[in-house]
């Protein structure tokens, strides 16, 4: 299953959590989080952006891990987060979150990889990249059943921040 967001990356950072989750995303963002673009917290995660502003993004549901296409990615970190509801929701940090995308997955624990690309241009045009989505950040989120292991970065880019 694929399905295609426009979210508001207000502070730079998109959630994804169990939708029964309480936890607070904002005691995660480490200056290690922030250089993976990446803040776990056990049933939620935050997705750091370069953009403070609309982003693209495309979440997948998949039954396996997928193939590593990092190659045409500019950024790409995996991460676990616990789902014990089975309702995944992703959305913007400041969203109002009963109107927030809801996604059906396996419940307990899924992997997340989270794979960034149109970085340079977003950086590069700030507020304005949301403009065109040709140069809108792309925040791709594939999500499966996994057990619970460390975060890893599969390609770092160079001027991360969240």
């Amino acid at each position: 299953m694929s399905d295609e967001l426009k979210l508001f990356a207000d502070y730079h950072q998109i959630h994804v959590f169990d939708e029964g989750s309480v936890t607070d995303l904002g005691e995660v963002w480490t200056e290690e989080a922030m250089a993976d673009q990446l803040a776990v917290a056990g049933d939620a995660v935050a997705v750091g952006t370069m953009a403070n502003v609309f982003v693209r993004v495309a979440v997948e549901v998949l039954d396996e891990a997928p193939a590593d296409d990092s190659t045409a990615f500019d950024h790409v970190v995996e991460g676990s987060v616990q789902v014990p509801s089975g309702r995944l929701v992703v959305m913007g940090c400041t969203d109002f979150e009963p109107d927030a995308a809801r996604f059906a997955v396996p419940t307990g624990w899924l992997r997340l990889r989270v794979a960034k690309s149109n970085l340079g241009v977003a950086s590069r045009l700030d507020i304005d990249s949301d403009e065109d989505p040709a140069t809108m950040e792309l925040v791709r989120v594939q999500v499966w059943p996994a057990a619970a292991a460390p975060l890893v970065v599969l390609k770092q880019w160079p001027t991360a921040r969240a």
